[in-house]
């Protein structure tokens, strides 16, 4: 049984940090994607969510199937939840680092401004094309404006405030996944040739 809990932890952490790489890596092409596809409001709606929603939970299933039978086929919900809880922790904090850290502090230090340009861009074309009112338009341009100002003035304390719900949502999201995922080994009991 100890071996199968180091089993456990042990593709968690390489597992996990294979899904941070390829989340991360969806998050900046995400990044590319919103900033150069302003010209069409659609794709920059249905875009993000494809990218940061569909695909990531699609990989998400296919890691949780793989990692379960990488160890045998079967677990418990408390193995279940351990595996995919190291799992999720270790992409979050690899995509935090190269996402939050790395990318958006040294690579695109300017991303919060380029994707505030490409937000205002497509909304003003939404908003023309219903022929909405001028007036309308400068005061939803303003509350984008203040929405990605709130974003660039993070403090030390919104930062960890934010790592902590985040990890909270990590641990929420592998109950969730490892109710789906487990699968307990079915045992016969014998008892004079009758099964119980």
């Amino acid at each position: 049984m100890d071996n199968l809990e180091k089993r456990i932890k042990t593709n968690g952490v390489i597992s996990g940090l294979l899904l941070g790489v390829i989340l991360t890596a969806l998050s900046i092409f995400s990044y590319y994607f919103i900033t150069a596809i302003t010209n069409s409001p659609v794709l920059f709606v249905v875009g993000p969510i494809i990218l940061s929603v569909f695909i990531p939970i699609f990989v998400v299933v296919l890691f949780c199937f793989n990692f379960r039978k990488k160890i045998g086929g079967y677990w418990t919900f408390r193995q279940a939840t351990t595996g995919i809880f190291i799992m999720f922790l270790a992409a979050y904090l690899l995509q935090f680092a190269g996402k939050n850290l790395l990318f958006d502090k040294v690579i695109e230090p300017n991303n919060v401004q380029m994707t505030q340009n490409a937000a205002i861009n497509a909304k003003v074309a939404i908003l023309k094309q219903r022929n909405t009112d001028q007036k309308v338009i400068d005061k939803n341009v303003a509350e984008l404006k203040t929405d990605f100002n709130q974003q660039k003035n993070l403090t030390i304390g919104n930062t960890i405030q934010g790592i902590v719900f985040s990890i909270l949502f990590v641990f929420l999201f592998s109950l969730i996944f490892a109710s789906l995922f487990k699968k307990e080994p079915v045992y016969a009991n014998t008892n004079n040739g009758v099964v119980n």
